[in-house]
């Protein structure tokens, strides 16, 4: 066994899929079945988080990719990010295993600047200061030769099955139901999104890649950026649809947040899109080159995939 997909998430699944396509030996690992799996690819159930059975579960693999995504919670977040992290490393060291984390950008915090690998760990905040937390020990793993790790970053995502993308969810979903895209926070400054297939490609780049590319993170490559707007406008042109976008008034939303409990929980995470939030990938480009999906690839075929399920 080559490679274990912890998660079969969104981004696990084109993880899993792409291994698999590619004649790879791929098991997945979460506490249940997944609905369903490629052809050839095994699973194995584990609590990641309670810790139970996971280096069992892993048996001879080379590499744990982790795609989990826990509740979005803060409380959760910083209860069981960290426990997820040190169980995924314990089992790696356990088993001889890599450690790769498919990982989010919170750990930097509010930026005035485009993201880059160096910038200081976060260390306000609930969602940042856990994912800085996991950053911090995968990279003890690593320094210490315990466990050979890295972490590929991806921004917020879109794609096919992206239901968790608000993007998607709330922007793409509903302009082709007719209904207006409603969305929780601003949609007219510079905001970078990563394409999940692009996502998983990166991450079987760093598969491959040679011992000296580990230790560190990776930021996954863009389509040149643009705002949401620009983004819905296209997506409602492929479409043939009306673009109708509605922006949450602040109030409205913090009201909302008493009775609807993710917007509260997002609220910490709005400097993303107060201010252009902007990804520099240039270090993945000089090191592994490649080009990002194209929005219009992207999202045509986001919206293929959509108006097929709904069929």
């Amino acid at each position: 066994m080559s490679t274990v997909v912890l998660g079969c998430g969104t981004v696990g699944r084109s993880v899993t899929e792409q291994l698999a396509a590619l004649g790879e030996p791929v098991r997945v690992i979460q506490r249940s079945p997944p609905d369903s799996l490629p052809e050839g690819v095994e699973f194995a159930p584990a609590d990641a988080v309670g810790g139970t059975g996971l280096a069992e579960a892993m048996g001879a693999a080379h590499t744990l990719v982790c795609t989990v995504g826990l509740p979005y919670s803060g409380k959760v977040f910083r209860r069981d990010w960290p426990r997820l992290a040190r169980n995924c490393l314990d089992a790696c060291a356990r088993t001889g295993a890599r450690f790769l984390l498919a990982d989010n950008l919170y750990m930097y915090g509010p930026q005035t600047t485009p993201l880059t690998e160096d910038m200081p760990l976060a260390r306000d905040g609930d969602k940042p200061s856990a994912r800085a937390e996991v950053t911090r020990l995968w990279q003890e793993a690593h320094a210490a030769g315990q466990v050979m790790s890295c972490a590929v970053r991806a921004s917020d995502f879109y794609g096919p099955g992206a239901q968790s993308s608000m993007l998607v969810a709330q922007g793409i979903n509903r302009l082709l139901a007719g209904k207006p895209a409603r969305m929780a926070f601003p949609v007219d400054h510079a905001h970078d999104y990563t394409y999940v297939p692009d996502f998983a490609c990166a991450i079987i780049q760093l598969l491959d890649a040679p011992e000296g590319d580990w230790g560190q993170a990776w930021h996954v490559p863009n389509a040149p950026t643009r705002t949401t707007r620009e983004l819905l406008a296209k997506a409602a042109e492929i479409a043939g649809v009306p673009l109708r976008v509605t922006v949450m008034p602040d109030m409205l939303r913090r009201l909302l947040g008493v009775f609807i409990p993710i917007l509260s929980e997002l609220e910490e995470m709005r400097f993303q899109w107060d201010l252009p939030y902007q990804v520099d990938s240039s270090k993945f480009l000089q090191r592994f080159g490649g080009t990002a999906t194209p929005f219009e690839e992207g999202l045509a075929t986001v919206i293929a995939v959509h108006r097929h399920s709904a069929s």
